[in-house]
């Protein structure tokens, strides 16, 4: 009789070792596009056969095996006289062990399988590199992240962003396609190209995580299992590259941000403001490990990087017994360090907000209305809902009307903008 819960398994154990696994098949062939899809057709024979059969008793190095005997069929079904699969069956004596490969004979027990640490950390980090490479398209890093490192389905990434099922496959497979035209190659970069790619990585973890932590549209104002995701890429970077301070920056500020996600919604999902979250419910153990990181990132590098200054500011929130004794100048400061180490309209709207916590909306009005004039933002809702806040406490109703107007016009999430008709509603 068929075990559902062996189809379970199956899920947990790819969501954990996928990365690994698809990493190992990258190395065993050389070929990134068809180790993932070596790959996903050893996931598919699992969730035929452990049901039916059991869940092996280890089950990460039964995929990999499999995963490495359909590589094999497809190298001898090309061609006896291949060069690539007699390489390949040199390595392997026809059914040994490639050297250091860590992979099992695939005529012994599938199971026996010998995980070399160290091997396995550079076949991840390699994964993580090529997922996020500069050729692909910002889509298509996140989703080939999410499939290939994280190991979520095609339906479940386009589930978290609210897109077809089709259109996050036709962005990997175009992805792939990409690697392969570029003939980019499974490892992980030279030192001198590290530090440039390591930044093409961070950015797609931090674009997972932003979208899970303000969803950009949908009727949630959170999407925690997108969010989770990054904060596990997160630290599993952190482990694989521990002197890039960075990583231990992004990690940080992952930590601190998730750890107010507790309050930040009411029983029926609405947001909740900071001012009148329940700081009492926010995750004190997040917050410490977020404080770590943070110290950590400080102790390997010379000064804190972006994220390590949004880290920062997100600890000052962390720290604070409420929000009138929320150092305010300090977030200030640390605003006006990250405008000129990463200048961006965001980071100078959030500099806003913070002067007019810290000094009042009169002093904090000019920066936004240089945004305004710059015509940066236009595509969002965030810049005239601010403008608004600030016009409505400085009693300029009519015009703090206008811009809210525009705000709950231009907001793609039904949470956030129900909070945005009821400020608008508030000024009668």
């Amino acid at each position: 009789m068929a075990d559902p819960t062996g189809r379970e398994a199956v899920a947990a154990v790819w969501r954990i070792e996928s990365a690994r696994i698809v990493g190992a098949l990258a190395r065993y062939t050389g070929d990134f596009a068809l180790a993932e899809d070596f790959a996903q057709e050893a996931l598919a024979e699992a969730l035929v056969t452990w049901p039916r059969d059991g869940v092996p008793r280890n089950p990460a190095g039964w995929l990999l095996a499999v995963g490495r005997r359909r590589a094999i069929d497809a190298f001898r079904r090309r061609s006896a006289l291949d060069e690539r699969y007699a390489a390949l069956a040199h390595n392997l004596g026809e059914g040994g062990v490639a050297s250091g490969s860590g992979l099992a004979d695939p005529a012994r027990d599938p199971e026996d399988v010998l995980w070399d640490p160290d091997q396995i950390d550079d076949d991840v980090l390699a994964l993580v590199f090529i997922s996020c490479h500069p050729v692909l398209s910002r889509e298509a890093r996140v989703a080939l992240t999410l499939r290939v490192v994280g190991g979520l389905t095609s339906d479940e990434i386009a589930k978290a962003f609210l897109v077809p099922t089709a259109t996050v496959q036709a962005r990997i497979t175009r992805a792939k396609k990409t690697l392969g035209a570029a003939r980019v190659p499974f490892e992980v970069p030279p030192a001198e190209e590290r530090a440039e790619r390591l930044g093409s990585v961070l950015s797609v973890v931090y674009l997972i995580f932003t979208e899970g932590s303000s969803a950009s549209s949908g009727d949630h104002l959170l999407r925690l299992d997108l969010a989770g995701e990054a904060q596990r890429l997160a630290r599993v970077l952190a482990r694989l590259v521990p002197n890039e301070p960075e990583v231990h920056g992004l990690l940080a500020l992952l930590e601190l941000t998730a750890a107010r996600f507790p309050a930040r919604t009411g029983p029926d999902g609405e947001p909740v403001l900071l001012e009148q979250q329940d700081r009492r419910r926010w995750d004190s153990a997040a917050i410490r490990r977020g404080r770590t990181a943070l110290a950590r990132a400080a102790q390997v590098g010379r000064g804190l990087g972006a994220y390590g200054l949004q880290a920062a500011i997100a600890e000052c929130h962390a720290v604070a017994p409420s929000v009138d004794e929320t150092n305010w100048e300090r977030i200030v400061l640390i605003y006006e360090a990250l405008g000129r180490l990463a200048p961006s309209p965001v980071v100078d709207l959030n500099r806003a907000v913070a002067v007019f916590m810290a000094r009042g909306p009169a002093a904090a009005l000019p920066i936004v209305d240089e945004l305004v004039a710059a015509d940066v933002l236009s595509n969002s809702h965030l810049l005239p809902s601010v403008r608004g806040e600030l016009l409505a406490r400085m009693g300029r109703s009519d015009e703090a009307r206008t811009e809210l107007e525009l705000a709950v016009r231009m907001c793609g999430n039904e949470r956030e903008r129900a909070v945005l008709e009821r400020k608008l509603a508030d000024l009668g």
